[in-house]
């Protein structure tokens, strides 16, 4: 009798969760976005968004929940019903440094939030006017040094913001840094000659750069963006920064694993399109797949990586 009753509750505690799996999704998919509409990293989010709409059999909606760095978002995400219907898709390396960057932070971002799948990776560019007089990094570098605290340079999010205090730290550079909303909110002050040189991200750079806007002088990857062979890497000018950012989706730490997998299989199906690898390389990314183990592995070294690159950047947490 003992036995028949244990049965019946791991049945009671299982079907629940088999059922929902299979059932998934049973109403309308909503898709958290960091950023507001029509910067960068929106616009990846409703690319994704409109192809998963098809596979999924249900309307997919984007919401844009800014500000805190983009910690309104990860906390909301983290604290929805765990069922699979609320998603997450933003700079996993962004959500990962938030954490080293408050002294209180809302989240723990590798134990909140389980990361179903990553979308790719992409580098910082570092750019200036297209007015400006300098053509390589080295020229920047070296006018910079000589301004010294009358230099200033633009960022618009925490990442961008360490990697230009690493790229500061390694040339001795002393400009003073100016947060952007995000990072279209910069460019007048590029065009006015109030910024002299930004970290900013490869959509944005890459658009600003061929409305002949920006100019980019170097990436912040290892190796050379196949959207871009002709930029060199900072390395190769001569700073030894390497920084490479990812991208992922999201969703809270318990939602079931069928639907985790099921998002998992959903994504990377997306990824590997040929349009999909075509706007990614086109907007200075690299597409990149991975399981959701694998996913959350490299989500929980982020976290341990960045707030390393944190101290090295002589950042206060706020």
């Amino acid at each position: 009798m003992r036995v028949a009753l244990r049965a019946l509750a791991v049945c009671a505690v299982l079907v629940p969760g088999a059922v929902s799996a299979q059932s998934y999704p049973s109403q309308d998919i909503h898709i958290i976005c960091a950023v507001p509409a029509g910067s960068g990293a929106d616009v990846l989010v409703r690319f994704f968004a409109e192809k998963l709409r098809p596979l999924m059999g249900r309307t997919v909606i984007v919401e844009n929940k800014i500000g805190a760095l983009g910690n309104i978002a990860a906390e909301y995400t983290a604290r929805a019903k765990p069922d699979g219907h609320t998603i997450h898709i933003h700079s996993a390396s962004v959500v990962a440094t938030n954490y080293s960057l408050l002294k209180n932070p809302p989240i723990n971002p590798s134990k909140d939030l389980q990361m179903v799948a990553s979308l790719h990776q992409q580098a910082f560019m570092v750019v200036v006017p297209a007015a400006s007089p300098y053509q390589t990094l080295p020229e920047l570098t070296a006018a910079m040094k000589a301004k010294g605290d009358k230099a200033s340079y633009g960022h618009s999010n925490a990442t961008a913001k360490v990697m230009g205090e690493l790229y500061k730290g390694a040339t001795g550079v002393t400009a003073v840094d100016i947060p952007y909303r995000i990072a279209p909110d910069s460019l007048n002050d590029y065009a006015s000659g109030r910024l002299d040189y930004g970290m900013m991200d490869p959509v944005t750079s890459i658009s600003q750069a061929k409305a002949g806007r920006l100019r980019m002088l170097a990436a912040s990857t290892g190796k050379r963006l196949e959207a871009t062979p002709e930029l060199p890497t900072m390395k190769e000018a001569g700073v030894p920064v390497e920084l490479v950012l990812w991208f992922g989706a999201m969703v809270p730490a318990a939602t079931p694993k069928p639907i985790v997998d099921q998002l998992n299989a959903w994504i990377n199906q997306v990824v590997a399109m040929d349009d999909t690898k075509k706007f990614l390389i086109n907007n200075g990314s690299d597409p990149w797949i991975n399981t959701p183990e694998q996913a959350q592995a490299q989500f929980v070294k982020d976290q341990n990586d960045w707030a390393e690159y944190v101290k090295l950047a002589k950042i206060e947490p706020q």
